[in-house]
């Protein structure tokens, strides 16, 4: 089984999400939020690196997910949130993870089957399809979402190519 670790990057709160995925089937490991609110801009970036490299640690993913930035109404939250995002890639480059990018449209397409979906639904979607006792908050599920986007996108491409299937990022 391959353990994805999903990301769901914020400059204030970062999402987490891990799932092990085999063929179709996937299983919940472990989400949650990494809060920084309260830090100064730049230890918002350290802890965000620190903790997501133990959680690297801790559960030994083979690949990493990470959701793209949307550039909203605000510019300089866009930059804020591309620090963000840089600290978790830099965590998991550090652990040698290939890294996979995913739209937010894209995300949601592949989890509700609309690009439009509301938090609620994919909320309840992440529930539905990792069995989960309890609805995770926001940012956890939206972790969640990237890791199960991305189990689902390299499960089509290895049907597609019909190979056995893939490791590290690479088809087998």
């Amino acid at each position: 089984m391959a353990i994805i670790l999903g990301i769901d990057p914020g400059s204030r709160k970062c999402g987490y999400g891990l799932i092990a995925a085999q063929g179709q089937r996937l299983e919940y490991l472990a989400c949650g939020i990494i809060r920084v609110e309260s830090l100064p801009f730049n230890e918002r970036l350290q802890v965000l690196f620190e903790q997501l490299s133990t959680l690297i640690a801790e559960f030994n993913p083979q690949e990493a997910a990470v959701e793209e930035v949307f550039v909203g109404k605000s510019a300089a939250s866009a930059l804020k949130l591309g620090h963000a995002r840089g600290a978790a890639i830099l965590a998991c480059t550090q652990y040698k993870l290939p890294i996979h990018e995913y739209a937010t449209r894209k995300i949601k397409q592949t989890v509700t089957g609309t690009g439009g979906a509301e938090k609620a639904q994919m909320q309840h979607m992440i529930k539905t399809l990792l069995k989960l006792s309890d609805v995770p908050s926001e940012d956890a599920a939206d972790a969640l979402s990237v890791a199960v986007c991305h189990a689902h996108t390299t499960n089509a491409l290895v049907r597609m190519a019909g190979v056995k299937g893939s490791r590290r990022g690479r088809l087998l």
